[in-house]
């Protein structure tokens, strides 16, 4: 009998450094970059970049929530962008980088909103979490050259100032959760 595939639907920042994260953890079957939250139909990633359309950079998560639960996935989310910055990630500025959790059922939204207040008052970030939780809307899958990017262009400078330290980060303090490791 094949597990069950759930699906979470998540943005911090560039898409590009959210998909390198989450595509290394065990029971993490799928992540697709893409747009999600805005009011244009099939949008553009330069129509996203323009600030106009509403949609976040995210990406949306398949996973096997027997191996690698919701929580536990928000739990690395926390860990792996900064959730106390409006709108922003670093360099990247504007609505599209905003920090969101987008539910897809009401369990979601109960697991969200409780593990938002947990790294809030566990005091992970000095500043309080301005992360939104908000129903999940359309996904749009953004442009081809968009998926896997680091994976396909790793030695890229934004990769490697970027996203590699997230990498090797997770590596170094969550390898127990990673693919190809046992624990």
């Amino acid at each position: 009998m094949a597990n069950k595939l759930e699906t979470a639907t998540l943005a911090g920042g560039c898409f590009w450094c959210v998909e390198a994260v989450f595509s290394r953890l065990k029971g993490v079957e799928q992540v697709v970059s893409g747009y999600v939250g805005g009011e244009l139909p099939n949008p553009t990633y330069q129509a996203v970049c323009s600030g106009e359309t509403g949609h976040a950079e995210a990406v949306q998560i398949r996973f096997i929530p027997d191996t690698i639960s919701y929580g536990e996935l928000l739990e690395l989310f926390w860990r792996y962008h900064d959730p106390t910055t409006l709108n922003r990630q670093g360099a990247d500025v504007g609505t599209q980088y905003r920090s969101a959790i987008f539910y897809h059922n009401e369990e979601q939204r109960r697991v969200a909103e409780a593990s938002r207040e947990e790294a809030d008052l566990a005091g992970i970030w000095p500043d309080p979490i301005v992360t939104e939780i908000v129903p999940a809307t359309t996904f749009y899958p953004a442009e081809a050259h968009h998926q896997d990017y680091f994976r396909l262009n790793g030695l890229q400078p934004y990769c490697q100032m970027v996203i590699a330290p997230k990498v090797k980060r997770l590596q170094q303090h969550h390898a127990d959760k990673l693919k190809g490791t046992s624990g």
